[in-house]
């Protein structure tokens, strides 16, 4: 006979990632009995920072977009000490570095890229109309449009191929962890939007801040850690320790892989896995808070986090973040290593190996044609939120959240109409 853990509530959500937090907290602010059951110790899921030796790591290289629509509506970026990346990119090529920097906040970059003949006035010509109507035409308009790889739909665009391979897909590598441009251009589109009208940053205190924030407003007895769910139930869940929580609706907003295995017959896409290798260096390669990618696709991005925020080594040495794609062996690091003392332009033999993390499912899949947000009711009394249902990135996880309490409420009232009758 199973345990029953406290009384009955109205609504259960199980995970407490930046969808989760953000669903229940829809859900209180309706008037609605709410537990946050999350399997961890603490709140955020794949957005967590880690204290290990004196660094504030994150759980693989993140970055924080100010322009993101739900981010505005939640969250006090004054709290979250911002500091903020360079607006561009380092390239690292076999004939040394090139900057692409934002033109629409550096427009000084434009006559640079042209004289140095590193961009045709074509190509610039091209990339100024793409980036023109993705950061002026509404969302609605970029939604609406013909979906297709974002490849395709950077050649249709007019860009070069030389563009593509030196700029765009080494950057976009590391925005979408797929390197073949496969990922809907409905998503690219998006994406590119917000970072022309945002800015990319970090928290202080690591990304691991931000789903803080959002446990800090709910209110006491809501949110449990250390709660790992084993099932559902007709009427709710069983925790792993067999206690039994009663709910009238229950939401699995966990990564996909888990959502799957507790709503059986839940179609998830594939995920795409990241590992990001931390490096501990006496003095700063790069003196500036600068993403650098590899034209040869060696290594997504790297970037010394130090110079975004000191305060991520205590002991005063320089704290690198390098991002690869997949589950790296022993030879793909040593690899890494030598492709980040070209990439840097220093020995990089003495760089000592702070931490390593593997990041599976870290953003899904999104192949063309995209749905950017599906309903999250999976069956009566039962809901799914995450990226998975969105898209890949905290504006899509944040917003599946909402749509998943929005859900929940129209149908329990719907419920208690058509128990009740209409109680106007």
């Amino acid at each position: 006979m199973r345990k029953t853990v406290g009384g009955a509530t109205d609504v259960v959500v199980v995970g407490a990632g930046v969808s989760g937090l953000a669903c229940a907290a829809d859900l209180v602010a309706a008037g609605l009995g709410v537990r946050l059951l999350e399997a961890d110790d603490v709140v955020g899921g794949r957005m967590r920072t880690d204290r290990i030796a004196g660094f504030t790591l994150d759980r693989g290289f993140q970055v924080f977009n100010t322009a993101y629509p739900q981010v505005k509506r939640r969250l006090s970026l004054r709290a979250l000490r911002l500091r903020p990346f360079t607006p561009g990119v380092l390239v690292h090529t076999d004939q040394g570095a090139r900057r692409f920097a934002d033109p629409t906040r550096r427009p000084r970059a434009i006559g640079g890229l042209l004289a140095d003949g590193e961009v045709s006035a074509r190509d610039l010509a091209a990339l100024g109309l793409l980036s023109a109507r993705d950061m002026l035409m509404p969302p609605a308009w970029l939604r609406g449009r013909p979906d297709a790889a974002t490849g395709d739909a950077l050649s249709a665009a007019g860009l070069s191929p030389e563009l593509v391979e030196t700029f765009l897909r080494p950057f976009l590598s590391g925005v979408f962890l797929e390197d073949g441009l496969e990922t809907s251009a409905r998503f690219f589109h998006l994406v590119w939007r917000s970072m022309l009208r945002g800015t990319l940053c970090l928290p202080a205190g690591g990304i691991g801040a931000v789903p803080a924030q959002l446990a800090s407003r709910l209110p006491g007895g809501v949110l449990s850690t250390g709660a790992p769910v084993a099932s559902l139930t007709s009427g709710g869940v069983v925790l792993a320790d067999g206690g039994e929580l009663s709910a009238r609706a229950v939401v699995v907003a966990t990564g996909q892989s888990a959502a799957g295995g507790l709503l059986p017959g839940l179609a998830v896409p594939p995920g795409r896995t990241v590992t990001t290798l931390y490096h501990a260096t006496e003095r700063s390669p790069l003196a500036e808070p600068t993403l650098v990618v590899d034209a040869r696709r060696r290594f997504l991005n790297t970037c010394v986090l130090t110079e975004v925020h000191p305060g991520h080594a205590d002991d005063g040495r320089a704290l690198v973040s390098t991002s690869v794609l997949g589950t790296p062996g022993p030879g793909d690091e040593a690899a890494v290593r030598v492709a980040l003392g070209e990439a840097y332009g220093t020995d990089t033999g003495a760089w000592e190996v702070v931490h390593r993390v593997t990041v599976p499912d870290a953003l899904p899949a999104m192949l063309p044609p995209l749905e950017l947000s599906r309903t999250t009711r999976f069956a009566a009394g039962r809901y799914v939120c995450g990226d998975h249902r969105a898209t890949g990135s905290l504006q899509g996880a944040l917003a599946s959240g909402a749509r998943a309490a929005r859900e929940v409420l129209a149908d329990l009232r719907q419920e208690a109409t058509s128990r009740h009758g209409d109680p106007r």
